[in-house]
């Protein structure tokens, strides 16, 4: 064998090396890509164990939800952002009896008594969203102050300064057990976790909960505000990511302040948004939980859906879930009501009939401008406050509130006729 020859057979061999090493790489990421879009398996694609109660020895004792309000004592009080409009409250039940666990991402409701312009106490129902993993002796909630709208004659929150300027160490406030249906579950999947602005509550939650029970899970947390006094929990976030090699954090800053040093204070500087994921998350079948403003909600979910992540791989609490539109949302039950004209709405307390008028919203929005009143809070299927009973006829809901009814009840918030209906109201 000639040496020319000898070289010809040493380079065929490298050659068939090499595109056998490609057509082994091709697969191998053709397999999950096909994954991703698919979504195929219990838990989209992935060998994943999944469990709805994250049972865990580190968290609290499995302890059942209390019915009604239930008094708790503020512990503790925390400004946690530099411009200080965010303030934690650490909560501690007053009978000093054990917590039910909670599912990271999940909220609290609160009974307030604020103080009216008349200068009485009017009651108020608000739900703020848990920012720390289930702790058996507390609950926190981290509740950013909302101020009036520049330029507009709204008044500042009410239920958020009254936290911020009444709530003192010691005092008493009036809480429901955790519920919503915005949370993550125990699974091998790898996350990726977006908040924006005080969207980060639940997120926090979810991070927290993900790095204690499963660190190896691989999570990347995109958090954008939009310059470096408003992040919250800054430390302790740097710290996870210096601690677990899985956690991946990118700060977002769309407005950076003129001492704002990229690398050094932030990571990225714009939105959160679906170009940044493609340049920076590798091609995995993620689950994606968001929460944030509407503008961020409805960019991301449809630039999610874009970009072909499935449907059930896409979780996201908004201010007000109702307020995003979905490309395709086959799992929705779609009204039936606006296509008719012959129901006929009863309100049994008010003694009024009126016949259904599609395009008036929700049975909520029907009672209101009927003149018909009804107690509502948070008008998007969270607080319960709307929930009413239904004496005869069904409803259909556009989305599934979070706030679970009574059998027998709806939240008139959130749903419309589906029959002609009788409600007691």
């Amino acid at each position: 064998m000639t040496s020319a020859s000898l070289l010809l057979w040493i380079v065929l061999g490298i050659a068939l090396q090499i595109a056998l090493w490609l057509s082994i790489s091709f697969w191998r990421h053709w397999g999950e890509y096909q994954a991703l879009r698919t979504g195929v398996g219990s838990d989209g694609g992935m060998p994943a164990s999944v469990n709805a109660t994250l049972p865990s020895a580190s968290e609290p004792a499995s302890v059942a939800a209390w019915s009604g309000f239930r008094n708790f004592r503020v512990d503790r009080k925390e400004i946690e952002d530099g411009a200080q409009s965010i303030c934690s409250f650490y909560l501690v039940p007053e009978d000093k009896q054990p917590l039910p666990a909670f599912k990271p991402g999940q909220f609290l409701t609160f009974r307030l008594d604020v103080p009216a312009p008349d200068g009485k106490a009017e009651q108020i129902t608000r739900c703020y969203s848990l920012s720390d993993a289930p702790h058996a002796g507390y609950y926190r909630v981290s509740i950013k102050r909302v101020p009036a709208p520049a330029g507009s004659t709204y008044p500042p929150g009410r239920s958020s300064n009254y936290f911020h300027d009444h709530i003192q160490v010691g005092d008493q406030l009036q809480v429901r057990a955790p519920g919503g249906h915005f949370h993550i579950a125990r699974s091998d999947a790898p996350v990726v976790l977006i908040g924006g602005g005080i969207g980060i509550t639940p997120v926090l939650s979810m991070l927290n909960w993900c790095v204690s029970e499963q660190p190896g899970r691989e999570v990347w947390l995109y958090y954008g505000v939009r310059n470096s006094s408003e992040p919250i929990k800054r430390s302790h976030l740097e710290a996870l990511a210096a601690t677990y090699p899985n956690f991946h954090l990118r700060l977002c800053f769309s407005d950076p302040l003129p001492g704002d040093q990229l690398g050094r204070d932030y990571h990225h500087q714009g939105r959160v948004d679906i170009a940044l994921f493609r340049t920076e998350l590798p091609l995995k079948p993620y689950h994606f939980y968001i929460c944030g403003p509407t503008p961020m909600m409805e960019s991301l979910v449809l630039g999610l859906e874009g970009w072909g992540v499935p449907e059930n791989r896409i979780h996201y609490e908004a201010f007000g879930p109702a307020s995003i539109k979905r490309s395709a949302n086959p799992t929705a039950i779609e009204p039936v009501a606006a296509m008719q004209s012959d129901i006929v709405v009863t309100f049994a307390k008010s003694g009024k009939q009126i016949p259904w008028q599609p395009g008036m919203g929700s049975l909520l929005e029907f009672a209101e401008a009927n003149g018909v009143i009804v107690e509502s809070s948070c008008r998007a299927g969270s607080c319960g406050c709307c929930q009413t009973t239904i004496k005869t006829g069904e409803v259909a809901y556009g989305h599934a509130p979070d706030f679970d009814p009574e059998p027998g009840s709806c939240l008139l918030c959130s749903c419309t006729p589906k029959t002609s209906v009788t409600l007691e109201a």
